[in-house]
């Protein structure tokens, strides 16, 4: 049978034509972002929305809240639709929303974005200073109620000390080995080995300018990263988070980038010259392009089952055990 196929990290502009390029590719389970900056009201308009599609196209997507919703999903031919932020917004400055928003079917959050939050240091800030007061609680209180602390948009201080601090692994959702295309979002050497040394998650991020090369990466480029990466951390501890932020507007990149935060543009991760979103490589432009990745993992010399692990079923394995409450 094949393996559970799992994307850990998009941002589509969602609509059918997306719900049912994911069957069409056999995607069984998506971590979507339904924050940046919105705070707690504004992200449940989100997910009203996201609770009209589930009633718009019940035989495409459901909302998934444990490990058995991808197996679910894959008996059924529909794709699970797992919530996160990229921001802690959402929860203000109250730590009891962590467990509102846990019910209300969270199952990430990443504890920045690219600045300093009220718990920790994003990855274009000068000074990372780690985890603040707040953010160690916080941490806890996602570890107690499961909820994964996502650290795909933060420094490397503040990432280390929530590896550490955390009493669960954490993953990086989305990003790539930084030796091998200097991004600044992409991770150190040191934080990877830290975070895959304490059992946590990397998933390889297809937007492009986490890429060597940008748009023109190459199948056989990307695929032998994978390897380098799986050769020196364990293949257990990888799989995809494409970052696919399909269908959006230019304008998306302003609000993904600047929130309210400033007056000025924020280029982040772009340049002034080309603030918008680049193109996708030419070998995943949505998501029925996952088969390409698999057939990439075959070239580069992956066994059939460490495949399945990368495709989706070491992130099954994270989502089993991340996701329930540790009060028992």
């Amino acid at each position: 049978m094949m393996a559970h196929r799992i994307d850990a990290l998009q941002y589509a502009n969602w609509s059918e034509k997306i719900f049912r390029q994911m069957r069409e590719g056999g995607v069984d389970a998506v971590h979507v972002t339904i924050a940046y900056h919105e705070v707690f009201r504004e992200t449940v308009l989100n997910v009203e929305a996201w609770n009209r599609w589930f009633q718009a196209y019940p035989d495409l997507i459901f909302h998934g809240r444990t490990g058995d919703d991808v197996r679910l999903a894959r008996e059924t031919g529909r794709t699970a639709i797992f919530f996160g932020f990229q921001n802690p917004s959402p929860i203000e400055d109250d730590i009891d929303l962590v467990e509102i928003w846990h019910q209300l079917g969270a199952r990430f959050m990443q504890l920045t974005y690219n600045n300093q939050s009220l718990l920790a240091t994003g990855c274009y800030e000068d000074d990372d200073t780690g985890l603040t007061r707040m953010g160690r609680q916080v941490v806890a209180e996602m570890n107690r109620v499961g909820m994964v602390v996502d650290m795909s948009h933060s420094a490397d201080r503040s990432t280390l000390e929530a590896i550490e601090y955390s009493s669960r692994p954490i993953a990086i959702t989305h990003a790539n080995p930084a030796d091998w295309h200097p991004a600044r979002r992409n991770k150190s050497h040191d934080v990877l080995k830290a975070l895959t040394d304490a059992g946590g998650m990397l998933g390889f991020s297809l937007y492009p300018h986490h890429l060597k090369g940008g748009t023109d990466c190459t199948l056989a480029d990307f695929c032998t990263m994978i390897a380098d990466t799986a050769e020196r951390y364990g293949v257990e501890y990888l799989g995809i988070g494409s970052d696919l932020c399909q269908d959006q507007p230019d304008s998306v990149v302003t609000w993904m980038r600047n929130g309210r935060w400033t007056k000025a543009m924020d280029f982040g991760e772009g340049s002034a010259d080309n603030p918008g979103f680049p193109p996708q490589p030419g070998w995943f432009r949505d998501n029925r392009d996952f088969p390409n990745i698999a057939e990439g993992l075959i070239d580069a010399g992956f066994s059939p089952d460490e495949i399945d692990g990368l495709m989706g079923d070491n992130w099954l394995r994270f989502f089993d055990r991340s996701f329930g409450s540790a009060d028992g």
